[in-house]
C-alpha cells in the first residue's frame, strides 16, 4: 500500500471562507478544496508546513506575512484507492488588506460558512470542514481524524 501525504489550507475572513474550486484534479475531481494545497514533495516529507506554504504562493500568491493564526489543525487519514491518504490541514485568517490572487489550480472564491451544505468536495476535507465549523474555530486542538465509510471519527491530539 502506498502513502499518499497532502496539505491543505483553509483561509477564512470574518463569516467567510476561502475555497479553490479545482477542476480536472486526479486525486480531487472537480470539488472545492482549501484554498491552496497538494503533494508533499521528497524534501518536504519532514515539514509539511513547508509545502503548504509553497502551495500557498504557487496558488493564491499569498504568503504566511498576510495570515494571522495560521496553525496546523487536522492531521487525517483515509484508505482510498490502494493508497492511504494522509492530510495536514491548516486554517488562517486573511489579514485586512491582503490580497489573494487568480489560482492556476482553479477558480478561488469566497464562501459564506453557513452555506457549504450543497458544495461538492472530497470526503475527509467535507468532515474537516464541518468538524472545524461546529467545534475546531471554538478552540485551539489539533484533531486527529480517521475517515471511514461510516463517517468521520475526530480526537484531539495531546502531549502524553
Amino acid at each position: 500500500m502506498r502513502l499518499r501525504p497532502m496539505t491543505a489550507i483553509y483561509i477564512t475572513c470574518g463569516e467567510k471562507i476561502l475555497l479553490l474550486y479545482r477542476i480536472g484534479s486526479r486525486v480531487v475531481g472537480n470539488s472545492y478544496t482549501g484554498s491552496a494545497g497538494g503533494h508533499i514533495e521528497s524534501e518536504e516529507y519532514r515539514d509539511p508546513r513547508a509545502c503548504m506554504l509553497r502551495e500557498l504562493q504557487e496558488e493564491t500568491g499569498l504568503t504566511e506575512d498576510a495570515l494571522d493564526g495560521l496553525k496546523l489543525r487536522y492531521i487525517t487519514m483515509r484508505r482510498k484507492d490502494g493508497e492511504v491518504r494522509q492530510n495536514y490541514y491548516y486554517f488562517a485568517e486573511l489579514k485586512d488588506g491582503a490580497a489573494v490572487h487568480d489560482s492556476n489550480e482553479g477558480r478561488l472564491e469566497w464562501h459564506d460558512m453557513s452555506a457549504l451544505d450543497d458544495l461538492p468536495m472530497p470526503v475527509t476535507a467535507r468532515h474537516v470542514v464541518e468538524h472545524y465549523l461546529a467545534v475546531g474555530r471554538y478552540d485551539d486542538q489539533l484533531y486527529g481524524g480517521l475517515t471511514t465509510a461510516e463517517g468521520p471519527v475526530f480526537a484531539a491530539m495531546t502531549d502524553f
